[in-house]
């Protein structure tokens, strides 16, 4: 899958890079000095790069752990994000991260023990009574490339010794193994990220099926772990009352109520520039080139499509889930 490994001299003697380096004896390996010699350049082509993408493996240095973006939230009255990887696995049309990055490679920063330091300080700087939660998928998703990164394994434990931290995996991927043979604990939740089947097929590239995400949900669930069902980005096409109907009914009949520590959804919404760089990325992407239109510097759907989408959702949701476990995330509002 890696056929190329960058790899910054500050972290050439790290444990964690001998440990990546041996899963990939075949894989060339370059040098550098920063990851961004290789990331950030400009007029680098995305659409060839995730093709085959390299990893970079590098040092993170500042920002481990940010406040998360207004309206980003599931309860908690502190809310951060901290990325131990930039971009993802898959190609989803509609990503941020395409109108965000120059480059499609993967970035994997390997000091996990920063993050961890960093986590630990912003919970001393909170009151005792306050509930803070860390999200991580924000940049990637959280378990897609375990194979290769270690971090639920690193950070399962970490995270069980202090329960007044949340942790959110977020993800859209079935490699649930790490959590299957891990005891669960309260502070921890898996939550899925899904567009109805036939959105999923179209415009998820590489995402495994709904179908088998939902297996890997009711797994965790069946284990003892919470769950979260995140209804993001919300698409309009013809049909969605039924499409989305069909999605939540299929997902909490196999997923017991009880087990969902919540549930949100999330609109589509782009910053203009970032919009824009993704549209000519995809030129001719029907996605693209729906009922969305620009607003203060953002483009998002009509006021009215978005407003009858969440009240047809979140109407769906109330069917199986108390209201007190419904959020509604807008980032960028």
């Amino acid at each position: 899958m890696i056929e190329t490994i960058y790899i910054e001299e500050a972290v050439r003697s790290h444990p964690r890079t001998s440990e990546i380096l041996a899963r990939f004896p075949g894989a060339r390996r370059i040098r550098c000095h920063r990851y961004g010699e290789v990331f950030n350049p400009r007029g680098q082509d995305f659409r060839i790069q995730k093709r085959r993408p390299a990893l970079i493996l590098a040092e993170k240095f500042k920002n481990f752990v940010l406040p998360a973006p207004e309206g980003f939230g599931i309860g908690g009255s502190e809310n951060f994000y901290f990325s131990h990887m930039l971009n993802c696995l898959y190609d989803c049309r509609y990503c941020f991260l395409q109108g965000m990055y120059q480059s499609a490679h993967y970035v994997m920063f390997v000091n996990h023990e920063s993050f961890m330091d960093a986590i630990d300080k912003r919970l001393e700087e909170t009151k005792e009574s306050q509930a803070v939660t860390f999200f991580s998928g924000y940049d990637c998703d959280s378990l897609a490339l375990e194979s290769v990164t270690g971090f639920v394994k690193a950070f399962l434990p970490f995270f069980r010794e202090r329960p007044r931290a949340l942790l959110e995996l977020r993800t859209k991927s079935v490699r649930v193994q790490e959590l299957l043979k891990t005891e669960p604990f309260e502070n921890c939740v898996t939550a899925f990220s899904f567009t109805p089947a036939e959105i999923s097929e179209k415009t998820e590239h590489g995402v495994p099926p709904v179908a088998s995400r939902i297996e890997a949900m009711a797994k965790l669930a069946e284990a003892g772990w919470k769950v979260g069902l995140r209804l993001d980005p919300l698409i309009y096409h013809k049909g969605f009352e039924n499409s989305y109907s069909k999605l939540v009914r299929d997902i909490l009949n196999a997923v017991p109520p009880e087990a969902v520590h919540s549930t949100s959804l999330g609109p589509m919404r782009f910053p203009k520039a970032m919009y824009d760089r993704i549209v000519r990325l995809y030129p001719d992407d029907r996605l693209l080139a729906g009922p969305l239109s620009p607003s203060n510097g953002m483009v998002t759907y009509r006021r009215h499509v978005e407003e009858e989408m969440t009240e047809v959702c979140r109407a769906l949701l109330g069917e199986y889930v108390p209201e007190e476990k419904f959020f509604h995330c807008t980032p960028w509002a």
